[in-house]
């Protein structure tokens, strides 16, 4: 909610997402194949998986880009096919793909946002503020988002995601082309911004060093949940010494730490 009021839904402890028994096909190729996991309120979930696995469908599902079809998905309780409006505005989303006006200022790009989402220009304006106290951004929020390196344009795109209070962030491998130091900034300020703000994150990614031992994770690979749960007990599920050891015995898939484009940086 706008206010930060929780609603009966989020105070009785319902999980931020609920995935139940979710397909989905393209033609006769199977996307997902009965997937089931639980995003708690107030937790950093990452979903691990290599690329092809299914999280940027699972992601369209969630956002509505795609009709859920087979089984059911619920933000707070909200089910997406029944009550979409109610879902979807407890959602913020940082797609893949860059999305912010280049041509206008990082002010307007979010007191646009969030004027969709109802909230008047004084109301913006003191939220950006607030997200923004302690970033070195806050001094350039009149420049136009061209001027602004990778790093700083999808820092923007998550603080805009957070503008309207959502209970629930949907990061689609939000460090994919940035340098070690950029990736290490965006994954240092969702989790400060998890912590301060109570929100749940569902962080999707193929890179393993971007899993902190403290997250939950779901294992997501060839469109099947093979794990869920906290780092630590799927570590030892598997009898596995890392994550990273976890999920190779799990996927047989070699865990990739790093894109091979940074190691340039």
């Amino acid at each position: 909610m706008q206010d930060g009021t929780l609603t009966h839904h989020e105070a009785h402890g319902l999980p931020a997402l609920a995935v139940e028994r979710v397909s989905h096909s393209y033609g006769q190729r199977k996307a997902l194949d009965d997937v089931s996991f639980t995003v708690p309120q107030g937790s950093f979930t990452a979903l691990l998986g290599p690329n092809g696995a299914g999280k940027s469908t699972l992601f369209s599902l969630i956002t509505r880009l795609f009709n859920v079809r087979h089984g059911s998905m619920r933000i707070l309780g909200f089910d997406l096919s029944a009550d979409p409006g109610e879902a979807l505005r407890r959602l913020g989303v940082v797609f893949q793909a860059r999305t912010l006006d280049l041509d206008l200022s990082i002010t307007q790009n979010l007191v646009y946002h969030a004027a969709l989402h109802g909230m008047p220009a004084s109301a913006a304006r003191a939220r950006i503020a607030e997200i923004l106290a302690t970033s070195e951004l806050r001094s350039r929020l009149r420049e136009k988002a061209r001027n602004l390196s990778g790093g700083q344009l999808r820092s923007i795109e998550i603080v805009r995601a957070f503008m309207h209070r959502p209970r629930l962030i949907l990061l689609d491998e939000p460090t994919v082309g940035l340098d070690i130091r950029s990736r290490a900034a965006i994954l240092a300020e969702v989790r400060r911004l998890v912590k301060d703000e109570g929100v749940s994150v569902l962080w999707a990614t193929h890179l393993i060093d971007e899993i902190d031992p403290s997250d939950r994770v779901v294992v997501l690979h060839q469109g099947k949940v093979l794990a869920e749960g906290l780092v630590p007990d799927i570590v030892a599920a598997e009898g596995a010494k890392t994550i990273g050891d976890a999920f190779t015995r799990l996927t047989g898939v070699r865990a990739r730490a790093i894109e091979p484009e940074e190691m340039r940086v």
